[in-house]
Order: structure tokens, then C-alpha cells, then sequence
């Protein structure tokens, strides 16, 4: 990831280096999550050339696995089935995605980066040889694309499926401590918060409630959010979680094309996916540590352990 991100530098012309390049001590710029089409800190995808573009992707392949990469890439792509499907009035397109990176990752002990656009949010700080890896917002709109019956389309698909199963295999009774609402809230209840909510009551059923089957497909469930990441990381945020209770909720009709939303809530760990516009055809979901997002937990012990003095880094020089 360090590699990854100081040849991106490198590969920059000048002006867009200095677009990409932000102080760590930024707050305001690096605490950023925001998956609606908005003005954003960082260089924009469409302004660079062939080899800083790729030198953009290869950055955000060092923090997603391949399946978490190809979802990444097709919600990418969905940007102009979205301007065709508007009769093109807005002018979306796919190369309006943008990278930022914070402090100087060849030189420095606490620097992250961004990659975001319409949609796709990924945020990785990494502090000595210790990696944050969150928030990570994927959404998709249109959630399914579909010809004569099946789907072209639907790179959350996976995320819904999984969901379906687990409340059709915990049953009725379940079922009932699961559904918290009739209706699904408008969107996800963390947002575009940079610090999501850290007292958000679990709702639902409890991991330990459910019978052998519907704690597997949790945990499953679980591990398809924590499977975006490279298996090094995803494991990292299993062993983090392992022992600790597990909450699933759900809002909204259990009937498929209608809107719904869900959330899985653990000790520091916020789930969320909701599919609540477009009559259920339009998708958010994300992975959020409530107390770690953007590198707190990291930033934290490294405070405590790594330093006698100043912090190293932090800023362009």
C-alpha cells in the first residue's frame, strides 16, 4: 500500500499532485465519507492521464480483494448506465472518481488515503505497519439491471441475497425480533457522518438467539462485508470481532422489490444496507467501526506506545 501510494505521487504531474496531497493533520479532508455526486478533496480520476489512472486503481487494489474489486469497478461502470438512464442531463460519468492521500507515505510513520466518487468510498490510514481500513461505502444505482427476467447487473446482489437467507432460515420467531420497523428508513443511519453514531442502540436479534443454521449465515454475512478486503486485513477484522455478540436487524417489508434496509451491529462494527429509492432498485451499503473510523484505533496506540516525542510526518514538505 506505502509502494502503491508514493509511485501514484510520483506518476502526478505537478497540479495534480498538489490537488491529490493533504496535510494528515486535515481533518476536515481526511475524516471525509461522502457517496452522493458533491465537490470532493483530492485530484479527479478524469484529469489524469492513462498512467496516473492506474496508478489510482492499483492504490485501491492494495486495500480490496479481487471480488471487492470487481464490485468496486462495476459500480464504477454504473455511473454511465445511470447518465443514460437520466437521458444524460447530468452529465455523469465514470471517470468522476477522486484520490487524495494524507501526509507523505514514503517518509512518514501516520498517513491514509481516499479513493471516492458516486457511490464508492474507500478509506485506508495506516500508522507504522498497521493498517485502519475503514469506512467502506459501496452502493449501486441502478442496484439491478435486468433482461428479459434476469439479471445483467447487480453487483450487491450478494449483500441482499445473503440477507434474505439469513431471515428466512431463522423463522417466524426470529423473523419477529429481527423486524424492528414496517417501514425502512430513507437511507443509512450513519450517512455521511465522519464519526458515526457510537451509541446507536442494537436493535433486533441477537447472534445468541438464533439456532446453529441462522448463526452461521451471520457470521457469513458478516464475513461478506469483511471479505471486500485482502485476506491479511479481512482476517485481521475477524480475529477483532471474534467473541463478541452480534445484533440482526431489519426494516422495511421482507417481500424482494420492496424497500428494505438492514444492519449488523457488534462491538465496534456497523453493517449497514439499505435499498429504500427507486422502488427498491437503488442500494447503499457500508463497513464502519464506530470508534476506529479513519485510523482512530491505530492512531490511538500508536500515541501510547510508539512515541516519547512529536510525531513523525503528518503533512506535505
Amino acid at each position: 500500500m506505502r509502494a502503491a501510494a508514493t509511485t501514484l505521487l510520483a506518476t502526478l504531474d505537478e497540479p495534480a499532485r498538489r490537488r491529490a496531497r493533504h496535510d494528515f493533520d486535515d481533518d476536515a479532508a481526511r475524516r471525509w465519507l461522502e457517496y452522493r455526486p458533491r465537490p470532493r478533496p483530492g485530484a479527479c480520476l478524469a484529469d489524469l492521464d492513462v498512467a496516473g489512472r492506474k496508478a489510482v486503481h492499483r492504490l485501491l487494489a492494495t486495500a480490496l480483494s479481487p471480488a471487492g474489486y470487481a464490485q468496486a469497478m462495476a459500480i464504477v461502470g454504473l455511473e454511465e448506465v445511470l447518465d443514460r438512464a437520466e437521458g444524460w442531463r447530468r452529465g455523469r460519468h465514470s471517470g468522476d472518481y477522486w484520490v487524495a492521500v494524507f501526509g507523505d507515505p514514503a517518509r512518514d510513520d501516520r498517513w491514509a488515503w481516499r479513493v471516492e466518487g458516486h457511490h464508492l468510498s474507500v478509506s485506508m490510514t495506516v500508522v507504522a505497519d498497521q493498517v485502519s481500513p475503514a469506512p467502506i461505502f459501496f452502493g449501486a444505482n441502478p442496484a439491478a439491471v435486468r433482461h428479459a427476467g434476469r439479471p445483467v447487473s447487480r453487483p450487491l446482489g450478494p449483500e441482499e441475497d445473503l440477507a434474505r437467507e439469513l431471515l428466512e432460515a431463522i423463522g417466524p420467531a426470529g423473523r419477529s425480533a429481527a423486524v424492528v420497523a414496517d417501514e425502512a428508513p430513507a437511507d443509512i443511519i450513519s450517512a455521511t457522518r465522519p464519526v458515526a453514531p457510537g451509541r446507536l442502540e442494537p436493535l433486533g436479534v441477537p447472534r445468541g438467539r438464533l439456532g446453529p443454521g441462522g448463526r452461521a449465515l451471520l457470521d457469513q454475512l458478516v464475513a461478506l462485508y469483511l471479505d471486500r478486503l485482502p485476506p491479511e486485513l479481512a482476517a485481521q477484522e475477524a480475529g477483532r470481532l471474534a467473541g463478541g455478540e452480534l445484533h440482526f436487524a431489519w426494516s422495511g417489508p421482507t417481500r424482494p422489490g420492496q424497500r428494505h434496509y438492514y444492519r449488523v451491529q457488534g462491538d465496534d462494527l456497523l453493517i449497514e444496507y439499505d435499498n429504500t429509492t427507486d422502488d427498491g432498485n437503488h442500494a447503499h451499503t457500508v463497513l464502519r467501526r464506530p470508534a476506529s473510523d479513519f485510523g482512530a484505533d491505530v492512531l490511538a496506540d500508536h500515541h501510547a506506545t510508539a512515541h516519547s516525542g512529536p510525531v513523525r510526518g503528518g503533512g506535505p514538505r
